[in-house]
């Protein structure tokens, strides 16, 4: 990337929306640059507070928290998947592991437009905190409903449909462009032993679908593409 990383952004920036007929439009007007450091201190101050008065209520504050950081817009560039790393570790702090199976990261990008504007509404007199949280809110627990209701419809096609663990872990595989290992498709196969996988993958390399790419303890696979 021609801009440096891992330190805050040197110059001010925006958000914009652009058009097809090449139009611009300014969304947001994010923290100065010399004020994001002080910012981004007061963000994980209030978020610590807010830890440890209000725990059991953690799908709040973690929202409220990835808002202010897109306020913020800490970084050059980057900022959106900051905040979507950001979202995933926090939830993993209060042990709402959906993460680990369903990508969120793939949700939001398919609500693309509802993100935006979602954002946009509430992000409108953030600077003087008088913003409406509600917006940003309902748009994040959606995700989240959405996240969890895929788990669900998952675990119910392992548990209910004869034979649908093994053509679920195909599947699996059959997803992968580039090389997995086990633990891939045990992230994406919830419910499902390790021992399973390992079958249904030597009968895949038997088959010729799949070869290992790389052995020993930490084995890759890759599809053949035939």
């Amino acid at each position: 990337m021609p801009n440096p990383g891992a330190r805050w952004k040197a110059t001010d920036n925006e958000i914009i929306e652009k058009y097809p007929d090449g139009a611009r439009r300014i969304r947001f007007v994010p923290t100065k640059a010399h004020l994001t450091p002080e910012a981004i201190d007061q963000l994980t101050k209030n978020y610590l507070i807010a830890v440890e008065q209000h725990k059991h209520d953690a799908l709040i504050f973690i929202p409220l928290a990835i808002l202010d950081f897109l306020c913020i817009h800490p970084f050059s560039d980057g900022n959106g998947r900051m905040s979507r790393l950001l979202t995933l570790m926090l939830l993993y702090q209060f042990d709402y592991q959906v993460g680990h199976y369903i990508s969120l990261e793939r949700i939001f990008e398919g609500s693309k437009e509802s993100y935006y504007e979602t954002l946009e509404a509430s992000s409108k007199h953030w600077h003087s905190g008088k913003h409406t949280v509600k917006p940003w809110l309902n748009y994040f627990w959606g995700v989240l409903l959405r996240a969890y209701k895929e788990l669900e419809e998952r675990v119910g096609i392992i548990t209910t449909s004869r034979g649908s663990k093994t053509e679920l872990i195909r599947a699996a595989v059959n997803r992968r462009i580039s090389s997995f290992s086990i633990s891939d498709i045990e992230s994406d196969c919830p419910g499902i032993s390790r021992d399973m996988i390992r079958q249904v993958l030597r009968k895949m390399r038997d088959e010729g679908e799949i070869v290992v790419s790389s052995s020993g303890r930490g084995a890759m696979w890759q599809r053949t593409f035939k």
